[in-house]
């Protein structure tokens, strides 16, 4: 048997293996239960922006709070019965994140096949986002709660210490304002329907389209602001200037007009939650 039979071989050995891979990957995707969890992970999501909104607004309005992920989960581990919202948490946005992820590296299952790499780059980002909520739930769930502001600090100083981390962190905001102006252009031209399999009907279906239009310019928003942020920190070699979502969103107090553009901010992160919680029905997967 000669070189060229044993390549064949392991080729052929490493082509049956994918396919199993592959075939059981889809066979836990089309499973129910697998469906309901990982649609329970917009659920999850939503709440973590309606809490985030209400905090940004009681701060634009003079009160105290972190208005950001691990503020959010904090209320909610604050809550009675708070550790099982936690749990459920955690286990719902970890589906999903597999789920994106798979959807990522296999092939979105989504529909709108006219771009696969820009579907699949799509899965990724959301791969990560619920992934991050999914650790932000499991440190509380596990009692060891951090900050997501002193988290992006440290990160931070860590990167610009070098330079190949400084020139990731202009990649990173630049990026941030790239999702900044994709999420204001689909929330302007509803293009984020197109993800759907339908909506409500009447008024409740009006509010659906008003929710994911108002949501949408907001959350464009606020990642824009953070995208800045990080952009002037790091020109400015300053990484405590760079706090993440929290100090992006109190950084609008600062400006001329900032409190009123903080209270749509707010306001719009909280109809992005209440989109989501609609989402979880309606949304592709």
């Amino acid at each position: 048997m000669g070189a060229d039979d044993h390549t064949n071989k392991a080729r052929n050995a490493v082509s049956r293996g994918a396919d199993s891979v592959e075939d059981a990957v889809d066979d836990a995707k089309d499973s129910r239960t697998v469906r309901v969890v990982a649609r329970a992970g917009f659920v999850a999501l939503g709440l973590i922006h309606l809490l985030i909104g209400a905090i940004a607004l009681g701060i634009a309005l003079g009160a105290s709070g972190q208005a950001d992920q691990s503020g959010a989960v904090g209320q909610l581990a604050a809550t009675p019965g708070g550790v099982v919202l936690l749990w459920a948490g955690l286990v719902a946005c970890g589906v999903l994140a597999l789920y994106m992820a798979s959807d990522a590296v296999m092939g979105w299952s989504g529909g709108g096949s006219s771009k696969p790499w820009m579907n699949r780059l799509k899965a990724a980002g959301q791969a990560i986002v619920f992934a991050v909520a999914a650790a932000t739930f499991g440190s509380f769930a596990l009692s060891r709660p951090s900050s997501s502001s002193e988290k992006s600090r440290s990160t931070s100083a860590d990167l610009m210490s070098s330079t190949p981390g400084t020139v990731l962190l202009v990649i990173i905001g630049v990026a941030l304002l790239a999702a900044a102006g994709t999420y204001i252009f689909l929330g302007i031209t509803r293009k984020y329907e197109k993800n759907l399999r339908g909506k409500p009907s009447g008024l409740l279906g009006d509010a659906f389209t008003v929710l994911g239009v108002v949501g949408y310019c907001a959350k464009g928003v606020a990642l824009g602001a953070v995208g800045l942020l990080i952009l002037i920190a790091t020109a400015a070699h300053d990484p405590s200037q760079q706090g993440g979502l929290d100090s992006a969103l109190k950084a609008f107090l600062k400006q001329p007009f900032g409190g009123w553009v903080l209270v749509f901010v707010s306001l719009g992160l909280m109809a992005y939650g209440l989109y989501s919680l609609f989402r979880s029905r309606y949304q592709r997967i």
